[in-house]
């Protein structure tokens, strides 16, 4: 009779922790492939549960009030900072009483517990995902300021201070021609100024300057370090973008958990010469890759043709040449972000 308490348990631990993933995936992330797979495995756990352990051998034992683990808890049971917390505290739920259960099935039942395995690791593996795609600590930045120096028709200390005033909400430095030490003091600068307003710094590029230099993250290339070695550097101190091209690299993104892409280019810009603009259509066609995920339409965006972008379904904007160019910076980031507020209206 213990054991089939310790069953009943573990069953109902294990199918709580794969539901909450499941319930993640499906109305968060809004991926049906992903809450589909889930779905699939809680059937199958419990397929294999009901040919090995009957129900009427294990429901009958449930016995909530005399359950001793009910009156024991430890803190870190009733905290959960971020829905990645969540997300985490189902995996180690669900795995760890996928355990349980294999440990108990391996006394009679030797080839269930063998497919109970197989889904312990199914579930390590879909937490993983879910808990990458959960994982940015990015809130959706509706306009997002390139910062470079040779494109600036003011100081470039004006342009960020008279941007940061005409509402832009995260700056990314990029700088590409500038050596190290350059590039270091330059983006700690940034930082300076930005602190003071409670905006982010990204830099473009350069993890080892964005570490240095203090900076909320780094934007990464398809051709730079891979987003897998540079979380082995800093896990997730920074935050971590990524440009993508289509929605190939739109999809690997999502797989490599990056906290934010970048959607582009949406028209010709000067800064990727041999990338044409691709239009609208990059975004219709990516941003039900990306489902929830934050992102930055980035490409030849101006105040012109932001209302355009926004109609076709982008909540962020990377503008670069349009406010650095400008006479006036803060009222061209503040036109570029008339179109967003409309549409919240």
């Amino acid at each position: 009779m213990a054991i089939n308490r310790l069953i009943d348990a573990a069953l109902n631990r294990a199918g709580e922790g794969v539901r909450t993933l499941e319930d993640i995936a499906r109305f968060l992330l809004d991926d049906a492939k992903t809450s589909g797979e889930l779905k699939h495995l809680r059937h199958s756990l419990r397929s294999i549960a009901a040919s090995i352990w009957p129900s009427d051998q294990t429901i009958w034992t449930r016995d909530t009030a005399g359950d001793v683990g009910t009156r024991i808890h430890t803190p870190s049971e009733q905290s959960r900072s971020t829905i990645t917390d969540v997300a985490a505290a189902a995996t180690r739920r669900g795995t760890e009483a996928l355990r349980s259960l294999e440990e108990i099935a391996k006394l009679d039942h030797p080839a269930a517990a063998t497919g109970i395995e197989s889904l312990r690791y199914q579930l390590y593996d879909f937490g993983a995902f879910v808990e990458r795609r959960l994982g940015s600590r990015v809130s959706q930045w509706r306009l997002c300021l390139l910062l470079t120096e040779s494109t600036c028709v003011l100081p470039w200390r004006d342009v960020l201070t008279a941007a940061i005033e005409g509402g832009v909400e995260c700056v990314q430095v990029r700088e590409k021609d500038m050596d190290a030490a350059t590039l270091l003091e330059r983006s700690r600068a940034v930082v300076g100024i930005c602190q003071l307003a409670g905006v982010p710094v990204i830099i473009n590029d350069r993890l080892d300057i964005a570490l240095a230099a203090g900076a909320a993250g780094v934007h990464l290339g398809q051709s730079d370090l891979p987003v897998a070695d540079a979380r082995k550097q800093c896990g997730r101190q920074l935050i971590i973008g990524l440009s993508t091209h289509g929605v190939t690299e739109a999809a690997a993104a999502v797989e490599m958990g990056v906290d934010y892409v970048g959607i582009g280019p949406i028209y010709k810009t000067p800064t990727k010469p041999s990338l044409p603009g691709a239009g609208l259509i990059r975004i219709t066609e990516t941003l039900p890759i990306i489902g929830r995920m934050p992102h930055l339409a980035i490409g030849g965006v101006t105040p012109e043709n932001a209302g355009d972008v926004i109609v076709a379904g982008v909540r962020g904007l990377a503008v670069g040449a349009a406010i650095c160019g400008s006479d006036d910076p803060a009222a061209t980031a503040a036109a570029c972000l008339t179109p967003q507020m409309a549409a919240q209206r």
